[in-house]
C-alpha cells in the first residue's frame, strides 16, 4: 500500500472480494479527507468500475488490479466565505487489458451493462486513459457538494 495525505494506492487480486474490501478502504479514506459527503456516490462508482475489472479485464494470472483513491481541490482560492473551494475526490482503477470498455445499450431486463452509465450519471466526469505499459485506467472525479 502506497499513501500519502492525499492519495491511497492498493493493489487487489482478480477477485469479486476485493471489491468490498477496495470500498472499506475508500470509506475510510473519504471520513480522513472530511468528504463523507461523497460516500453513497463514490462507493458506487467504485463498486462499478473494480467489478468491471475484475469480470472483463484480460489478464495473466497473478496480475493484480491497482486502485488509486485522491483528493484535489478545486476553487483553491475558495468562496467569499473563506471555505477554501469544493473537494473533488478522484477514483482510478488500473488494470493490465489494453482492451477499452464500450458503453453498450442495454434493455430493462438485461443482467449487465449498467455499470457505466451509472458512473456517468454519478460522476463529475469520467474516462479511460491508457498507461504507458499494458493496460488502462477507468477513472471518475466526484465533486463534494457545496454547502
Amino acid at each position: 500500500m502506497t499513501t500519502d495525505e492525499g492519495e491511497v494506492i492498493l493493489r487487489w487480486p482478480r477477485h469479486p472480494r476485493s471489491v468490498s474490501r477496495a470500498r472499506q478502504e475508500l470509506r475510510k479514506n473519504l471520513a480522513d479527507w472530511g468528504a463523507a459527503d461523497l460516500e453513497d456516490a463514490a462507493l458506487v462508482v467504485l463498486s462499478e468500475l473494480l467489478t468491471n475489472a475484475v469480470r472483463h479485464a484480460r489478464a495473466s494470472h497473478g496480475r493484480e488490479i491497482e486502485t488509486r483513491f485522491r483528493r484535489l481541490e478545486s476553487d483553491r482560492s475558495g468562496g467569499s466565505d473563506g471555505s477554501g473551494g469544493s473537494c473533488v475526490v478522484r477514483i482510478e482503477v488500473h488494470d493490465s487489458d489494453a482492451e477499452l470498455p464500450v458503453v453498450r445499450p442495454y434493455g430493462p431486463c438485461a443482467d449487465g451493462g449498467r455499470g457505466l452509465p451509472i458512473v456517468a450519471a454519478l460522476a463529475e466526469r469520467w474516462g479511460v486513459t491508457p498507461r504507458n505499459g499494458p493496460g488502462k485506467q477507468v477513472w471518475a472525479e466526484l465533486r463534494a457538494p457545496t454547502a
